[in-house]
């Protein structure tokens, strides 16, 4: 297959000193996201209806799969590595922040814009056919889910060189005031019921795990088995706060409406981080030994090469599947949640996601590769942090609301923040390419 070829040749090139397991774990953590996207929709038809609950509702102890799935520790990690070493390029080759960040901007947000201009198109022919309002939010809502992650994923990579400037200088210190200010923010949440401040830790809980990869990057880790260690000691501080404390069970959601790990992030995340991220790279010599195999790095460099595409679209097309589905009689939706039939089904359901989702991802995978390198000039600092906060603000209201809300003007201003956003920090050219 030609795809592969021109995977292999490129995997072929790659220079011995490339850490390959630093892309292995960004492949594999958002292979395991999707798939866990995929399992958790619990979907039935059943006389002439479709319903949907939540899977931890429906399936309790899926709860503890959550301890599995909850993967987007990793790729912060992964990030705060990446950011570490393509900062540390910039600085040899004189490169400055406006330079930089323009590079890392551009591959997360072209891909983004994609998606939010196609899902607006979508919810507008959607409410010139007549559907209510209410079906669009909820179809929008769901198909913008995977869009909250790079909310703040942007704002992270925004802040990413003066954060490793101070971790060059503070080292774990600064992760462990990062750690006590999210903690701070849980004691005002669940001890003197002051909820609003919690919502800050979406930058003091990401932050710390970033830096983890920071540290990955500078060897502050020490032996494998000291990592073990950590691991250990870390998974025992998550079952005592989940146990014994006040957080929930699942690090994904919550059959708990009102108390989740995740809206806003509590320290139970870095616990979870810490115990993933020891294990992990307990694991990093003998895996990036594994990792010369050509076959294996070849696959990781395909994957990673349309990872934006497939990440964002695969609630996309699980949406379109069943929509297909429920218009042709419900079929292959009959099934019980939670029954064994429901179970036995999920390989076949993977598999139907599968197929239309890596040629979408194929095709759409240019628009990741696309670079500022040919442009004139760079623009200002200012200019691109301030696109990039109002394409922020605006997909994460998105991911939070969705399209089809009441009063309509709601969703011309959501659609406005992103779109203005693109086109103060120069990204709409990118699309017109």
């Amino acid at each position: 297959m030609r795809i592969w070829k021109q995977a292999s040749e490129l995997a072929a090139q790659t220079p011995i000193s490339r850490n390959r397991y630093v892309d292995f774990l960004r492949a594999a953590s958002i292979c395991i996201v999707i798939v866990g996207h995929w399992l958790m929709a619990t979907v039935y038809y059943v006389d002439g209806e479709l319903t949907t609950e939540h899977v931890f509702r429906v399936i309790p102890a899926t709860q503890w799969l959550t301890w599995i799935f909850q993967v987007m520790p990793i790729f912060f990690i992964v990030g705060g590595y990446s950011n570490a070493v393509s900062l540390e390029s910039a600085r040899r080759k004189n490169i400055g922040y406006a330079g930089w960040l323009s590079t890392r901007l551009n591959r997360l947000s072209v891909p983004l814009l994609i998606l939010i201009l196609a899902w607006t198109l979508i919810a507008l022919l959607m409410r010139l056919a007549g559907y209510e309002a209410a079906t669009i939010q909820l179809i929008t809502r769901v198909a913008l889910i995977p869009t909250w992650f790079l909310a703040i994923y942007i704002m992270v990579v925004i802040l990413a060189p003066a954060a490793y400037r101070v971790w060059q200088k503070f080292g774990f210190r600064l992760f462990w005031l990062l750690v006590s200010i999210a903690a701070l923010m849980d004691w005002l949440y669940f001890a003197a019921e002051v909820r609003w401040p919690s919502w800050s830790s979406y930058f003091w809980v990401w932050l710390a795990i970033h830096c983890l990869g920071f540290a990955w990057r500078d060897s502050r880790l020490g032996s494998s088995r000291l990592l073990l260690v950590y691991s250990l000691l870390s998974i025992s501080a998550l079952a005592i706060l989940v146990f014994v404390g006040p957080y929930p069970l699942a690090m994904i959601g919550s059959p708990d409406m009102t108390l989740s790990n995740t809206t806003p992030p509590k320290v139970t995340l870095v616990a979870l981080s810490l115990f993933q991220f020891g294990l992990l790279l307990a694991l990093e010599n003998p895996m990036r030994r594994l990792l010369t195999n050509l076959r294996l790095w070849t696959a990781t460099v395909l994957i990673n090469g349309m990872i934006m595409s497939i990440y964002l679209w695969h609630v996309s097309v699980m949406v379109a599947l069943i929509a297909v589905l429920y218009y042709s009689g419900g079929t292959g939706l009959g099934f019980e949640p939670g029954s064994g039939d429901w179970w036995l089904s999920r390989p076949l359901w993977i598999a139907a996601l599968l197929l239309p989702l890596i040629p979408l991802a194929l095709l759409l995978s240019p628009m990741e590769r696309l670079s500022r390198a040919g442009d004139r000039r760079v623009l200002s600092p200012l200019r691109q942090v301030a696109g990039a906060c109002l394409i922020c603000l605006g997909i994460a209201l998105l991911a939070l609301f969705g399209y089809g809300g009441v009063p309509a003007w709601i969703d011309v201003v959501l659609f406005a923040l992103v779109a203005v956003g693109a086109g103060i920090g120069g990204l709409l050219s990118h699309i017109n390419r």
